[in-house]
């Protein structure tokens, strides 16, 4: 009999191969020696690294409480369950923080899964649009046919997804209370219309104005993570145009949609290459700093959101082990 572990491990093993392919296609023919020879040019941009780091992710704790304001949660409650399932994403398969951010916390929050749910959704539109529009912005000619087919699609689709999710809100309480009503009634029924009627809620209460502020919030924090790349490039020296970094930031963040393993090893790597490539940076350079920015991001986002996590433990008494919380997740996504 197969345990849901063992199913678990089956669903990861196809990610860190994938993972593990990107790796060797973006580094080969690049020595260790090439790796180690990195050093930092200009240190005063490490500065600047810290500081957008520290402001983009703040900002997105800050956005996120927003969205949950209909629910009544605080900044500092939003602030913990954020960083918590966003280092929970880096080390843990199949999206679990995110899981955990709608279902473990929901209680913390004080608001229902379908809500938090909701906002998530929304969360997942703003960042898919905004990095789209990045990547068309600053798309170079060098980029084939079909990729910027792809681009042009996904955002017309994260466009229609948010204007639905926005403007729908306030219209589509009537007609789904009608389709349950002609529905044959039942507890599960019942509750899946409960559910997304709490869903909506949530949104509509947000209203236009306050998506709108989202947008803008959500523009901010990305142009904050550029700033990241920016920095990053200077700090080392990269030599590259001024929006080779604008793309690699889209690209780079726009590879978390191709399964792989957690944190999106890999595929973040040869997306920054392939970006600053098109840019003129020099491939063993790019990959090299792809593989040194993608460390830091993984490490300063990880440890910061696994020492809030540690520390909320230690000041609830709260000694349940993390595998035994994550065990009584649902299985399924509702």
């Amino acid at each position: 009999m197969i345990t849901s572990s063992t199913r678990n491990l089956l669903k990861t093993v196809p990610g860190l191969a994938i993972s593990a392919f990107f790796l060797w296609y973006t580094f080969k023919g690049i020595s260790f020696a090439q790796i180690r020879a990195l050093r930092l040019i200009h240190p005063v941009w490490i500065i600047g690294v810290l500081l957008f780091t520290f402001a983009s992710y703040a900002l997105r704790c800050v956005r996120w409480t927003h969205m949950m304001r209909s629910t009544g949660a605080k900044f500092a409650v939003c602030a913990r369950v954020l960083m918590t399932s966003l280092a929970a994403n880096n080390i843990l398969p199949l999206r679990i923080g995110d899981i955990m951010r709608v279902f473990t916390y929901a209680g913390d929050l004080g608001a229902s899964p379908s809500a938090i749910l909701s906002t998530v959704i929304l969360e997942k539109l703003l960042d898919i649009f905004t990095l789209v529009l990045l990547f068309v912005a600053f798309m170079g000619s060098g980029v084939a046919p079909h990729y910027r087919f792809i681009a042009y699609l996904t955002l017309a689709i994260s466009t229609i997804g948010l204007l639905i999710l926005i403007l729908g809100a306030r219209v589509l309480e009537k007609p789904i209370r009608k389709l349950f009503a002609k529905l044959p009634q039942n507890p599960r029924l019942a509750k899946v219309e409960h559910w997304l009627l709490l869903a909506l809620d949530c949104i509509r209460q947000i209203g236009i104005i306050g998506s709108l502020l989202l947008l803008l919030q959500s523009a901010i924090i990305w142009t904050c993570e550029g700033m990241i790349f920016v920095s990053a490039a200077h700090l080392i020296g990269l030599v590259v145009d001024r929006i080779g970094p604008w793309q690699a930031v889209s690209a780079a963040n726009l590879s978390y949609l191709i399964p792989s393993s957690p944190g999106a090893i890999g595929t973040f790597e040869l997306a920054v290459r392939t970006s600053l490539v098109s840019h003129g940076a020099g491939a063993s350079q790019a990959a090299i700093y792809g593989l040194a920015l993608h460390a830091w991001l993984l490490i300063s986002v990880t440890g910061a959101g696994g020492i809030i996590f540690l520390l909320h433990r230690f000041r609830t008494h709260n000694r349940e082990p993390l595998l035994k919380e994550i065990e009584t997740l649902p299985a399924e996504m509702p």
